[in-house]
């Protein structure tokens, strides 16, 4: 009997570091409490997935409005608002006029019909080279309009006092015109619209008695 006792003993020992073995290699995780390692908590951290969704960045510094610039020149279309040749004067005259506030005929060499260009680029570089200055707003007021021959329309119209340059050395207007000054257009129809074509003759047109909006 003694002897059957010592391996039995043996055995049991042997069951029991069996079971302790399995749990301390189980990818050495910690054997919790009750002994269910299925409720075990992982010690690494998560790795994070990258999201499919894009991410937006808000802007550092919030959105500003460019502030409008006062208008440097007022176009009346009398009794010709229907007539196209008139709204297209009336849609290019302003960028004419900035660039003779500017000094500055780039735009005209680019957007204009190089006669147009070369009619007016010559008053704009001399104005560059005097100091002359303009001092908008002005008014131009559209008094005729007809068709040439060369199918072009002739917008005749007054230009108010301050559409011409003033020159500080004088302290007076390169053109004194009191009562506006008068100017005709040809107008011509390209594939962007009616544009000024080239400047005519203002003989015959009469500004006397023409009310400037500005």
């Amino acid at each position: 009997m003694r002897r059957l006792a010592l391996p039995a003993a043996v055995l049991a020992g042997a069951l029991l570091l069996t079971a302790c073995g399995k749990d301390s290699t189980d990818g050495g995780r910690p054997v919790p409490v009750n002994g269910d390692p299925g409720t075990t908590t992982s010690t690494t951290p998560p790795t994070t997935q990258p999201s499919s969704e894009p991410t937006t960045t808000a802007p550092t510094q919030p959105a500003t409005t460019a502030k409008p610039t006062a208008k440097q020149v007022y176009v009346q279309p009398g009794n010709y608002a229907d007539n196209p040749a008139v709204q297209g004067l009336m849609t290019s005259y302003p960028l004419y006029f900035q660039a003779l506030v500017a000094k500055d005929d780039t735009i005209l060499k680019k957007r204009f019909p190089s006669f147009f260009y070369a009619d007016v680029s010559q008053g704009i570089q001399d104005a560059r080279r005097n100091g002359w200055v303009m001092k908008p707003p002005g008014s131009v007021v559209v008094v005729g309009a007809r068709s040439t021959p060369s199918n072009t329309v002739a917008v005749q119209m007054c230009r108010s006092q301050s559409t011409q340059y003033w020159d500080p050395k004088t302290r007076n207007w390169t053109v004194v015109a009191p009562n506006g000054s008068p100017e005709v257009i040809e107008m011509v129809k390209t594939g962007l619209g009616w544009m000024p074509y080239r400047l005519a003759t203002s003989k015959g047109v009469n500004c006397a008695g023409v009310r400037y909006p500005a």
